[in-house]
């Protein structure tokens, strides 16, 4: 395999910003709309649990038309942004990070979610009757617990993150060097003749990233259930 030119690096690069941004800023959210499925009772949770997994079952280019309506310069959204803190997202990398936040959620929520489901609740009252408060308990009992699936809903956002491509190309087109991440790259390479080389190298990165997310996760997941198993048999 020849070396990566300039421009595949940048490809290569910014694909990983992107991915790496988006997890990051998706992964609060995740894990509070997990927390809230998994422990919360309310009038509406079966709507909001189907609109946290919307985006796995619509079209992706319906969510990139969607985010393109709410952040787009008309957009509700995106107006007030841009007026009150001169931000614009549209075209732009951050939007790009964006869409795929919003395309990996469903999977890292449910991710963490099964992890919170696990969690044995006799150890959090036992917490509760040794004096420990709500909060304490949290960040010594819960959180350590729901840490595997944390990581896991992490991974696998990442990784789709790094293959999404319809509602990013939807919402922010095809910019090379702001947009333009691995999956939009293949596609355009696709297009040009001659470039079937580019789109092996590309695709060959693509494989190899999501592989060694999906083999991290599977690996976190069968942790969490051995976990699980070993805080049964101790009672």
């Amino acid at each position: 395999m020849s070396t990566f030119t300039p421009e595949e690096w940048t490809i290569i690069g910014l694909s990983l910003r992107i991915s790496l941004v988006a997890t990051t800023a998706m992964l609060p959210f995740a894990f509070t709309l997990a927390w809230i499925l998994a422990r919360w009772r309310f009038p509406g949770k079966l709507l909001l649990d189907a609109l946290v997994h919307l985006p796995l079952v619509v079209p992706p280019v319906v969510t990139g038309w969607l985010l393109l309506l709410l952040f787009g310069a008309q957009g509700p959204i995106g107006q007030w942004l841009h007026t009150w803190f001169g931000v614009t997202i549209l075209f732009r990398w951050t939007g790009a990070a964006l869409a795929a936040a919003i395309m990996a959620m469903p999977l890292m929520v449910r991710a963490i979610r099964l992890s919170i489901e696990a969690i044995d609740r006799r150890l959090e009252q036992a917490a509760h009757t040794l004096g420990a408060g709500r909060i304490r308990t949290f960040w010594t009992i819960s959180l350590p617990l729901a840490m595997p699936g944390l990581l896991a809903g992490a991974i696998l956002g990442f990784a789709r993150c790094m293959g999404e491509f319809g509602a990013t190309i939807t919402f922010v087109s095809n910019i090379p060097g702001e947009t333009q991440t691995l999956p939009i790259a293949i596609h355009a390479a696709m297009q040009t003749p001659g470039g079937e080389g580019l789109v092996t190298r590309l695709a060959l990165i693509s494989l190899a990233l999501s592989l060694s997310a999906l083999v991290a996760a599977e690996l976190l997941a069968r942790r969490m259930t051995r976990g699980k198993r070993s805080h049964v048999d101790r009672y």
